[in-house]
């Protein structure tokens, strides 16, 4: 594990803080801290998770110099702490692994979520509707059922509460209809790229989010890319439709959070040791079987 958690990055020029990540103002760039905080039903734990930082940021590295050939992205570098890292400011030790530099965009303030199998809030929606987000699907679909095509969910971004699933056409009204066409077949594409070469690795990528944002004219992928906090990660050798898979992803943390009754309003409850190690062993799986190395930073 890592030699100690780090829940919240304290450096110059902080420019804002999300749930997990801290950022910091570079004028024309961003320097993006991944902390150690998780957070489920879009409140953040009051316990971290070892490794989690380094783990992000790394694979989020990875998939951007992945799908640079489909999609222009924000990333330019991860941050080493060495001068070619151009920043006004000492970088301790401590956050490097879980720290890159990139352009600084205008984000677009929706969520855009690929789904290629039927699962989670999507498959609530299915049993109620019969779709998701105003997309019609076939008759009895099962739980965690491949969908014939990808499908794009796009959902709403809220600083406060819960994100809501929303139509095409309400995307339409909240980000302009070119906007909404560029983010639709971008996400589309990248999911399609990132499932394929999951999949031979021995994942399935049952369905990711995505956020993009403006560089001038350019409408780019930002933030992080398919990593176990934004995408549902299966090993492809034990799915079998009908009911929830095993997982490389917090489902494993969301799960206990059901069973321990928490009405998922703040405040979260305190996570037991075992929780923690199981969720953190989740993750490092994700990232060495899909990228086939080890993080750095973490003590193993």
């Amino acid at each position: 594990m890592s030699q100690s958690l780090l829940q919240q990055a304290n450096l110059p020029n902080l420019f804002s803080r999300g749930k997990v990540r801290d950022t910091f103002n570079l004028d024309d760039r961003l320097l993006i801290v991944a902390t150690d905080r998780i957070s489920a039903f879009d409140v953040v734990l009051p316990t971290g998770i070892p490794d989690k930082g380094c783990i992000l940021t790394q694979m989020s590295s990875f998939w951007f110099d992945k799908v640079t050939s489909v999609v222009p992205t924000h990333f330019l570098r991860l941050a080493d702490g060495s001068d070619a890292d151009e920043l006004p400011f000492h970088l301790p030790p401590e956050y490097l692994g879980r720290s890159m530099i990139v352009h600084k965009a205008r984000r677009l303030d929706v969520e855009c979520i690929v789904r290629g199998y039927i699962s989670g809030s999507g498959w609530k929606e299915y049993q109620e509707t019969g779709g998701v987000c105003g997309i019609r699907l076939p008759r009895d679909l099962r739980e965690s059922e491949a969908l014939e095509d990808p499908i794009f969910t796009p959902s709403t971004k809220a600083e406060t509460g819960h994100d809501e699933n929303i139509t095409y056409e309400q995307l339409v009204e909240l980000i302009g209809a070119d906007a909404a066409n560029v983010v639709r077949l971008r996400s589309l594409a990248v999911y399609r790229f990132a499932a394929q070469y999951a999949l031979g690795r021995g994942i399935i990528i049952a369905d990711t989010k995505f956020e993009f944002g403006y560089l001038g004219s350019e409408i780019i992928l930002i933030d992080e890319a398919l990593t176990p906090d934004s995408s549902r990660f299966w090993p492809a050798d034990t799915y079998k439709p009908g009911g929830p898979q095993a997982s490389y992803d917090k489902q494993y943390l969301r799960d206990w959070l059901d069973a321990s009754g928490w009405n998922h309003e703040p405040p979260a409850p305190v996570l037991p040791q075992d929780v923690v190690e199981n969720t953190a062993q989740r993750y490092r799986e994700a990232f060495s079987t899909l990228t086939g190395g080890t993080v750095v930073g973490a003590v193993a």
